[in-house]
């Protein structure tokens, strides 16, 4: 099965929590209510200081996917 490069998630045990899954490495899932990341892959410190840098921009993505599927569910 070919998964989409993020997932919208959502969970009753936290009710005001977005939650957005990256599933392309690196793995991760942000919470957009407060921006906190968990990282679903171990990384070696050549690979950290690479996510460090790119941080930033997997969370506009998130957040730019989370904007668009949100202004989809408008269109209905």
């Amino acid at each position: 099965m070919e998964l989409p490069k993020y997932i919208l998630g959502d969970n009753t045990d936290y009710p005001t929590a977005i939650f957005v899954i990256h599933t392309e490495f690196p793995r991760f899932v942000i919470n957009l209510e407060n921006d906190e990341v968990e990282w679903l892959e171990e990384f070696d410190n050549h690979d950290q200081k690479e996510l460090e840098t790119e941080t930033e921009n997997y969370i506009k993505e998130a957040t730019e996917f989370y904007d668009r599927e949100v202004a989809r569910y408008g269109d209905d």
